[in-house]
C-alpha cells in the first residue's frame, strides 16, 4: 500500500469513528438510521429511489420502505419526476430540514466539551484539517460528477 493509500485510510476511518463517537453520545430525538437518510436525501435532492438506493447500497424496495417512514413524519415528500412521469423525486420538507439539523446540533453538543478543553494550536490545526477536508470532497465531487 501506498503512503497516499494510508493517508486515504487514515482519514476514512478517522472521520468515522469521530462521527460514530459524536452519534453515540448525543441525545437525538430522530432515529440514528433516520438522520442518516435525511442526511443523504439533503446531499442529493432532488432524487429518484433508485438513487437513493445506490448511494445507500441498499435495494430499491428496501429503500422505498426507509422514504415511506420519512414520509409518514413529515420529514420528505415526493413530486413528480419531470423527465419521467413514472417516477418521483424526493425532497426534504422544512421538517426534515429541521430534523436534520436537531441531530446535527445535538451531535455537536456532545462533542463541545472537548472542543473546550482544545488550546488555540489544536483549533488551529483543526482548521486546516477542516479545509482539506473540504477540498478533498470537492475534488471527489469532480471525480464523479
Amino acid at each position: 500500500m501506498t503512503d497516499r493509500d494510508e493517508l486515504g485510510n487514515s482519514v476514512l476511518r478517522s472521520a468515522a469513528r469521530l462521527t460514530r463517537w459524536a452519534s453515540r453520545n448525543a441525545s437525538f430525538d430522530v432515529p440514528m438510521a433516520q438522520t442518516r437518510l435525511l442526511a443523504l436525501v439533503e446531499e442529493l435532492e432532488p432524487a429518484r429511489i433508485s438513487t437513493l438506493a445506490t448511494a445507500d447500497h441498499t435495494s430499491q424496495p428496501t429503500m422505498s420502505l426507509q422514504v415511506q417512514r420519512l414520509e409518514a413524519e413529515g420529514w420528505t415528500e415526493r413530486v413528480p419526476d419531470p423527465a419521467d412521469a413514472r417516477a418521483s423525486l424526493v425532497s426534504l420538507t422544512a421538517a426534515g430540514s429541521a430534523a436534520l439539523g436537531r441531530a446535527r446540533r445535538a451531535r455537536l453538543e456532545a462533542l463541545s466539551p472537548v472542543f473546550e478543553q482544545l488550546d488555540a494550536e489544536a483549533i488551529a490545526r483543526l482548521e486546516v484539517a477542516v479545509a482539506a477536508l473540504d477540498d478533498l470532497l470537492a475534488r471527489a465531487a469532480n471525480t464523479t460528477s
